[in-house]
């Protein structure tokens, strides 16, 4: 079984080649597949910490391999297409993306995203390897889950990192920037990101999702944690 640090999925040919050459310069490893088949195939038998999957891919959809590859794996999901509506923004996210790239993308900003991606998924692999700690009742950072009313709840990377950073700053209010800085590495991302983001995490956390009595919205502001 192989590793490689970047999975490329998109049928074109000439933009994947040159998007994988261009991260292999700066040290990242890649794998790129041209359609759906390929794709699995890769994820059957190697790993990657990161995907870059194109929505259309000819006459297969990205939208659907997502939820395929979410079926068996928690893997970062970056979202590259040339579709540029907030519908199709919001279907990737609500189904497992963690982020959504327009294009024509710029290399640059687009490795930018992918590093951030590493040094996250670089750091979790270092904490799942430490020794267990379980920092109260509420959070446990050894097994990325939380504690509510006796029960115990099972949070993936990005929702963990999330309500880890409000618990850090829990009873205060925290800007959408500072949430951006601390929990995605840069400032790429976009309000409904976030705001898809909330929300998931609120409907495994909240007993009312629309009536959050732990996760508040500070209306132009940001979001602050109820203890």
């Amino acid at each position: 079984m192989a590793h490689y640090n970047c999975l490329i999925v998109d049928d074109e040919v000439e933009l994947t080649t040159m998007t994988a050459e261009y991260f292999e310069m700066f040290g990242i490893s890649c794998f790129v597949a041209n359609d759906r088949d390929a794709c699995l195939a890769f994820m059957a038998d190697n790993t990657c910490d990161v995907v870059l999957l194109d929505v259309n891919l000819k006459d297969q959809s990205g939208f659907e391999l997502c939820k395929k590859i979410r079926e068996d794996s928690d893997v970062p999901i970056l979202f590259i297409s040339a579709r540029q509506s907030d519908d199709d923004v919001l279907i990737a996210l609500n189904i497992g993306g963690d982020d959504y790239v327009k294009k024509p993308y710029s290399l640059s900003v687009l490795l930018a995203k992918v590093k951030v991606i590493l040094r996250r998924t670089s750091g979790e692999h270092t904490e799942t390897n430490a020794p267990a700690q379980a920092e109260d009742d509420f959070i446990d950072t050894s097994t990325m889950s939380v504690n509510i009313d006796g029960k115990h709840i099972q949070l993936k990377a990005r929702e963990f990192a999330l309500i880890k950073y409000l618990y850090e700053h829990k009873n205060t209010i925290v800007s959408k920037n500072d949430i951006f800085e601390a929990v995605w590495g840069d400032s790429f991302f976009s309000d409904g990101t976030l705001n898809v983001h909330i929300r998931r995490l609120r409907e495994k956390i909240e007993e009312d999702p629309n009536n959050p009595k732990y996760i508040k919205t500070i209306w132009g502001t940001g979001y602050m944690l109820e203890i």
